[in-house]
């Protein structure tokens, strides 16, 4: 089954991120390669991105059938997606093992969320 890890930053997450040293920066980027590394040799590696700052975004609805989009993040919210793997694993405490390696999982939020077959409506 696939599951989808997803990576949320907040302020107090990203501070502690911008006070590290350049080498504990580095080390949290071997980090995640090293789990892309596990993943593909065990073969549950799908795929893994980092997203670019929400301020970056554009928000998009359809209104009397016309696209309207506008600047920024969508909703005003304490957490935002940073990035996310896409794995696929023999069952959830498989994902959960790999989310808990995320580096990001020990200074704030990391969701391991399933993801329906195609087609389905619920699991």
């Amino acid at each position: 089954m696939k599951y989808l890890i997803l990576i949320y930053n907040n302020e107090q997450t990203r501070q502690i991120w911008e006070g590290l040293s350049g080498a504990e920066r580095a080390e949290g980027m071997q980090a995640h390669m090293s789990l892309v590394e596990d993943l593909s040799e065990s073969g549950e590696f799908i795929v893994m991105e980092a997203l670019a700052d929400p301020a970056k975004s554009k928000t998009v609805s359809v209104r009397d059938g016309r696209p309207v989009s506008s600047d920024g993040p969508f909703a005003e919210v304490k957490e935002y997606l940073v990035g996310f793997y896409l794995v696929e694993c023999e069952n959830i405490d498989r994902a959960v093992e790999h989310a808990a390696r995320i580096p990001e999982a020990a200074m704030g939020l990391v969701e391991v969320r399933p993801v329906l077959a195609r087609g389905a409506t619920e699991m």
